[in-house]
């Protein structure tokens, strides 16, 4: 009789796509025993989004559309900038748990573990563009039931809406994680990560770029929120896209780029 055949050994690939699987099941389950924080930072694009079309919305739509604007016209200006804005609010959650790891003293413990070293930072990353995504998606549905309609937005418009949203929401995520790995608690982290939060009232979020002063449109205009903001209203309302496409490209893959270098330098450097 034969000898039986050994198990093969999983590959290098193979263990870290299952420490990764099981890193990301683990925030995910800290995201759903503690959903304080998740909803805390939600509640922040729905109450503008409530508050900029029910309190500031006539006055508001009058600076759109030539003065010709109403209501309804404003939120469909202003929902592809609360969508971004979400994704802002909900990475700083990410900020907040990196940091929580770091100092709580899990990573130390990880980092004696015989597990893939990346799978800790991947399953952070994995776990809050999918806590991004479910959040877009609840701020969405506010918007539809006040009001916000894309009937011109094809399939494949849809689709390319949908990518831009995930990728921003990755590149957010990795600068996230950085400013987590820096932070000496969870509070320094909060604070740190505040620009997620800051950057898109600076941008055409709430009003067209060309209604700012004029020292400051050069600013609102190149930050990384207002071109992804523009990209988004062109594939979902059909305005014109222009160079922000390009822009918004760019932009989400300099962030993931730094924040990712920025981020696995920071866990790999030796603890002091």
């Amino acid at each position: 009789m034969s000898a039986p055949l050994a198990p093969a050994r999983p590959t290098r690939i193979s263990l870290a796509v299952r420490d990764s699987s099981t890193m990301l099941r683990r925030n995910l389950l800290h995201a759903r025993r503690y959903p304080s924080l998740t909803l805390n930072l939600l509640l922040t694009p729905v109450m503008l989004l409530l508050l900029f079309v029910y309190i500031f919305g006539d006055v508001m739509s009058a600076g759109i559309g030539g003065g010709g604007a109403d209501r309804s016209d404003y939120i469909a200006y202003i929902v592809p900038g609360l969508l971004l804005m979400t994704i802002g609010s909900t990475t700083i959650g990410t900020a907040v748990s990196v940091s929580n790891d770091m100092t709580e003293g899990i990573i130390a413990r990880f980092r004696t573990m015989a597990i893939h070293r990346g799978s800790v930072l991947i399953g952070h990353v994995v776990g809050s563009v999918l806590q991004c995504v479910m959040s877009v998606v609840l701020v969405g549905a506010v918007g539809v039931a006040i009001g916000f309609r894309s009937t011109d937005a094809t399939a494949l418009e849809w689709l390319a809406a949908f990518g831009l949203l995930v990728l921003f929401a990755m590149a957010l995520t990795w600068v996230a994680v950085g400013m987590g790995l820096i932070s000496p608690n969870a509070e320094a982290a909060s604070n740190n990560a505040l620009p997620m939060i800051l950057l898109p009232l600076l941008s055409s979020a709430f009003i067209p770029v060309d209604t700012m002063p004029g020292w400051f449109q050069p600013i609102a205009e190149y930050q990384p929120f207002t071109p992804a903001i523009e990209t988004l209203r062109g594939l979902l309302l059909g305005s014109e896209i222009g160079h922000n496409g390009w822009l918004a490209l760019a932009w989400c893959l300099a962030l993931t780029v730094l924040g990712y270098f920025w981020s696995t330098s920071k866990f790999n450097a030796d603890p002091k």
